[in-house]
């Protein structure tokens, strides 16, 4: 009788090594891995040799990079999502776009389980597990840091050690990382402390702001309904134009963040990111915005914007709400199309232009000088009753007053 099948969200490391053999000995599945390529930067083919050799019975290697950026990074975007006011949501993007993959190679295996290897402290764990949920509730979820008896990493290598499994012993860096083609996180070590600021040598991206170059980098992007097309007036694909703004960013040390961050499960944690391509993508897109929206619908887009934020990064992608809004910033993006130029110097990314031709802007109605469409006196009614409650209270206490 052939044995069930359980798909492994697999990256190589030591969780995800050791997980295959607890699988099977815990048990008894077959072990399907997949490993996903979301702009990392990791030479993923030896995965391929490391996973039979440990144990798994196949391997799929996806490359998601494109519809990374098409599907999860252009939509947070537009929608203006930034959590808590600093994180561009790296990692938290990324996770629906695996666990959709997971699920799909679950149902073509057959598979009637998923295991992952995040902790039972950590956000990533509700973000797989909701989008299991979501699409597919029938399959069964298990997350061995929550149930196993392994406590430390000491106790992950011993486990290793005594199957013969080859796992890397060492760190060069003692920071725990996600990375991909939107940005590079840092956590743990001595970022623990937030009095301590981060050192230079940590940023593996970003050039730090005072060892940027000392003359600025112009850069014009072109919008076509809120998605970025060109750049500098070449048209290139998503992964090019990622490609080309993360070069620029970095160059220039635009993206550093440093937040100390309220977790999903409950507790603060402090995180230090790199997003130079998407710090720049944020910048253009908001300034566009200004040019484009009117008044009542940018108001209210951008508190939506902070509830949309939370959804992302509390792993709610594919639930009601979040589509929803979607929805209404795909409806506010029809005229968000035009050309941002920017300043990128020392950190520091400044407005340097904006164009569209759905422009809301009259220099005609806005001048300071004469013109021959705008009569101020009509500002006079306009205040009589825009400011009519607060006359009506204010008579009202005077009257209290006088009776008494």
């Amino acid at each position: 009788m052939a044995k069930e099948k359980v798909i492994l969200a697999y990256s190589g490391g030591l969780d995800t090594s050791i997980i295959i053999p607890w699988l099977q000995e815990n048990y008894d599945y077959e072990v399907i891995a997949v490993a996903a390529d979301v702009g990392q930067g990791e030479e993923l083919e030896p995965l391929n040799e490391k996973a039979i050799r440990t144990g798994a019975s196949k391997i799929y290697i996806e490359d998601l990079r494109e519809e990374f950026v098409t599907d999860f990074i252009y939509p947070t975007m537009k929608a203006g999502a930034v959590y808590e006011g600093k994180y561009l949501l790296g990692t938290s993007i990324a996770r629906p776009l695996i666990a959709k993959r997971l699920v799909e190679i679950a149902e073509k295996e057959g598979a009637v389980a998923i295991c992952h290897g995040c902790t039972g402290k950590g956000n990533d764990q509700v973000r797989f597990e909701l989008t299991i949920k979501a699409l597919a509730p029938h399959l069964k979820i298990i997350a061995p840091w929550r149930i196993w008896d392994i406590k430390s990493r000491e106790e992950e290598i011993e486990y290793a050690q005594a199957r013969g499994i080859d796992v890397p012993v060492t760190k060069k860096r003692p920071y725990s990382m996600d990375r991909n083609l939107w940005h590079l996180s840092h956590e743990g070590a001595d970022l623990e402390d937030p009095w301590n600021a981060p050192k230079d040598e940590l940023y593996m991206i970003c050039t730090p702001p005072e060892k940027a170059p000392d003359t600025p980098t112009y850069v014009e992007i072109e919008f076509e309904k809120g998605v970025p097309v060109k750049i500098d007036g070449k048209a290139l694909s998503p992964l090019e134009i990622m490609d080309k703004l993360n070069a620029l960013g970095a160059a220039n040390g635009i993206g550093i963040d440093d937040i100390v961050e309220n977790r999903l499960v409950g507790m603060k944690s402090r995180g230090v990111y790199e997003t130079p391509g998407g710090t720049i993508l944020y910048a253009a897109h908001k300034e566009l915005e200004y040019l484009t929206l009117d008044r009542a619908t940018q108001h209210y887009k951008e508190t939506m914007a902070v509830r949309y934020a939370e959804l992302v990064y509390d792993g709610c992608w594919y639930t009601p709400l979040r589509e929803a809004m979607a929805a209404f910033v795909d409806s506010t993006q029809e005229t968000v199309t035009g050309t941002v130029r920017l300043k990128l110097y020392k950190g520091n990314c400044v407005p340097a232009g904006c164009k569209s031709p759905y422009s809301l802007y009259s220099e005609e109605f806005a001048t300071f000088g004469e013109d021959e469409v705008y009569n101020q006196k009509d500002s006079e009614g306009f205040i009589n009753l825009f400011g009519l409650p607060l006359k009506v209270r204010a008579l009202m206490m005077e009257n209290l007053k006088g009776n008494k």
